[in-house]
């Protein structure tokens, strides 16, 4: 199989550097492997990803020298593909509508001891996986919000123990073959009401149908690896090999953010940074051509 390399960049914001060295490992692993680099637009969520913001993601790759090998692929445009694989899943029953308010999930997790996700959030209450078939369906029918979530526990058996290959570091610089754990994410949204799929969904069905084989990514995502190779498992989709990389980080140690306002390339291009700056800026050896 050729080796098949892509960056994922969800068009919600302005590209930082941080973007920057995703973009480029993923270019310069893609070139040494004699590989395919692929563009893919992460813009399910249609209330905050615009059109202006794709464009400027595109003229910044365009600078940095980023040419992938075809047309980008847009979310956006194959809900229906995510929606066939969610239902896959809940035809395996492990798939249930989920109606606690943010509020009421907010009053059932206050005890500090409530466990969390890896990223801090309280993992979510799971009553509801008891609810009848006939309350579910009369809550869906009178409008009740809710999101669609996986039934963790049911899933983590129906899989079996789960493993993936790590060439990158995690937080703790693990790598090699290591072990999946899923469990510590508790019961994930695979879709909402009005959106019929969810990140951890989505990357996986699109990694498959691209046949991407070497995900390089940041190390903020490490974690999430276990949920997208029970994922994997579950929908018979193969496993690439995972890379984390280290974070560019501010000043004060915190890695960079769109959300926060963090100086974007554009801006950088804007005061006179070249291509090659943007390198060494993110840690990177220059190209022949910067």
């Amino acid at each position: 199989m050729t080796p098949t390399f892509r960056f994922a960049p969800s068009p919600n914001g302005p590209l930082h550097l941080g973007h920057a060295l995703s973009a480029l490992l993923n270019a310069d692993m893609a070139r040494a492997a004699g590989g395919r680099l692929l563009l893919r637009i992460e813009d399910i969520d249609r209330e905050r990803c615009r059109p202006e913001f794709e464009r400027a993601i595109a003229d910044d790759l365009a600078f940095l020298g980023f040419i992938p090998s075809e047309p980008p692929r847009r979310q956006s445009e194959h809900f229906g593909t995510y929606r066939a694989a969610l239902d896959r899943l809940a035809a395996m029953g492990l798939v249930y509508p989920a109606f606690l308010s943010r509020a009421e999930i907010r009053a059932l997790t206050a005890d500090p001891a409530w466990p969390r996700d890896p990223d801090g959030a309280p993992l979510y209450p799971v009553g509801e996986r008891t609810l009848s078939t006939a309350e579910r369906e009369a809550r869906m029918a009178r409008g009740d919000p809710y999101a669609l979530r996986l039934d963790m526990a049911a899933a983590v058996a129906a899989a079996g123990p789960l493993t993936f290959e790590e060439s990158g570091a995690g937080p703790e610089g693990e790598s090699g073959r290591l072990t999946a754990d899923p469990e510590r994410w508790g019961d994930v949204v695979l879709a909402r009401r009005d959106t019929p799929t969810s990140y951890h969904l989505s990357v996986v069905v699109d990694d498959a149908l691209q046949g991407v084989t070497d995900v390089v990514r940041g190390v903020d995502l490490f974690h999430a690896t276990g949920v997208h190779r029970l994922l994997q498992a579950l929908l018979g989709l193969a496993a690439p090999r995972y890379h984390h990389h280290r974070l560019i980080r501010d000043a004060a140690g915190r890695k960079l953010s769109k959300s926060d306002g963090d100086t974007g390339l554009a801006e950088l291009r804007a005061a006179g940074a070249s291509a090659g700056d943007i390198r060494r800026l993110v840690g990177l050896q220059p190209t022949p051509s910067t």
